[in-house]
């Protein structure tokens, strides 16, 4: 049987794999129809909405994932970024892309893992931002 918590990192996963190809350019009919899910998709993760979490400061935001279980963090970090990463670039929002930068820079830490995309989104991000 599955639990809320599998459920939860799940719906996590798939909403990251989904970024990652809208963040790639390389969207699929099926992503068009998690790009219209996303709202529901955001409640069902965070119980708020993206308005709602988007306003919250990247120290509120830190605080909602440190009250998951540890192990996940990164899953949630990674997706936080390109969630940001994602809104951001396309509303042209540097607050959005300053908080993904956070999240990417926490996903690297937590998971211990080199992933140049990440850090070429970083690089690209500071750029923006100056």
């Amino acid at each position: 049987m599955i639990t809320d918590k599998e459920f939860t990192l799940r719906l996590i996963r798939q909403l990251n794999q989904a970024l990652e190809k809208l963040i790639l350019d390389k969207p699929e009919e099926s992503l068009m129809q998690k790009e219209l899910d996303f709202e529901s998709l955001m409640k069902d993760i965070f119980k708020i909405d993206f308005t709602t979490l988007s306003s919250k400061t990247k120290e509120e935001i830190i605080e909602i994932v440190n009250e998951r279980q540890e192990r996940d963090h990164k899953d949630y970090y990674e997706m936080l970024g390109n969630l940001f990463y994602f809104k951001g670039r396309g509303e042209h929002n540097n607050d959005f892309l300053d908080k993904a930068k956070t999240f990417y820079e926490l996903y690297l830490q937590t998971s211990g893992i080199f992933a140049l995309p990440v850090i070429n989104r970083i690089n690209e991000i500071k750029k923006a931002l100056e």
